[in-house]
């Protein structure tokens, strides 16, 4: 049986910089906080634990006192949290994403030109995930979120519409709601509505990438966190193409049934899983077969 891990896996440019941060500012300046997980990966989370970087939520990062120094991870803040900051006297080591940020200002500018005209800023993306947070905050937390690309019943047809997207959706589900959205304000005979590409290239061409590696093995395991947004798009992209896909966040969830039969098995990941720990199972598994 040939096991291949997938060249293309790994972190993309945005954790890896997040990553690089937090191991730096831990090398020569000790303690060092981090606003919710760096990444959505439990693994690499408890790796970087255990060299000291202690993880807060919300209510801890507003208790901490002057001089505490916190990491902003790469999926980003609302401009509340720079202000607690601000208040407390704490240190923000800023390691959000350079596509995350563009995408803030871009919201932002966009609420401003809404509040002119009585028009809407919407959000395509998970109510609750991080990086959707940050950018809501943009807009004086008054922007609405579409989970789905039908859930637009809550969208005022008869206003101006700015629409933007988490950066780790689907472009084809981006694509679809952008096309309800445009049906929905034709019927309502409102034509001001732009909706921006803010999707992320790296995430989006992972697709293609993981298409041509699922059609190459007979079995392809998917590495991802459970609350990663773009992990799960890939995997159940990669579903689509190879059904005999299956997912695990770590080695204790490996079932050698999934490999019955197979000659060629592949390993792939999210762009928020390391590649050490995916070639940690591949090692793993060749151990047993």
């Amino acid at each position: 049986m040939e096991i291949i891990i997938d060249e293309h896996a790994g972190f993309c440019f945005g954790v890896v910089k997040a990553i690089d941060t937090a191991e730096e500012e831990l090398e020569h300046n000790g303690t060092l906080y981090c606003l919710g997980d760096i990444v959505h990966n439990n693994a690499e989370v408890q790796r970087l634990r255990n060299k000291g970087l202690e993880v807060v939520d919300k209510e801890q990062f507003a208790t901490l006192g002057e001089g505490a120094r916190v990491l902003i991870r790469a999926h980003g803040e609302p401009p509340s949290t720079y202000e607690t900051a601000r208040q407390r006297g704490i240190t923000l080591i800023d390691a959000t994403c350079p596509i995350v940020l563009a995408l803030q200002k871009k919201i932002r500018a966009g609420y401003e030109e809404m509040k002119q005209c009585g028009g809407q800023v919407v959000i395509f993306g998970k109510p609750g995930h991080a990086e959707v947070i940050g950018l809501c905050g943009q807009a004086e937390n008054n922007a609405l979120i579409a989970s789905h690309s039908s859930d637009i019943d809550h969208i005022d047809f008869s206003r101006p519409i700015r629409l933007y997207s988490q950066t780790t959706k689907s472009k084809e589900e981006y694509n679809l709601l952008t096309e309800n959205i445009k049906r929905r304000l034709a019927e309502s005979g409102c034509n001001d509505f732009i909706a921006y590409n803010t999707l992320c290239k790296r995430v989006s061409n992972r697709a293609v990438e993981l298409e041509k590696f699922a059609l190459s093995v007979d079995v392809l395991l998917f590495v991802r966190g459970e609350n990663s947004s773009n992990g799960l798009y890939l995997y159940e992209y990669c579903k689509k193409v190879q059904p005999r896909t299956y997912t695990l966040s770590d080695w204790d969830e490996y079932d050698a049934a999934w490999l019955s039969g197979a000659n060629r098995v592949g390993i792939t990941g999210a762009t928020s899983t390391p590649r050490w720990l995916m070639e940690d199972i591949g090692k793993k598994i060749a151990r047993c077969i």
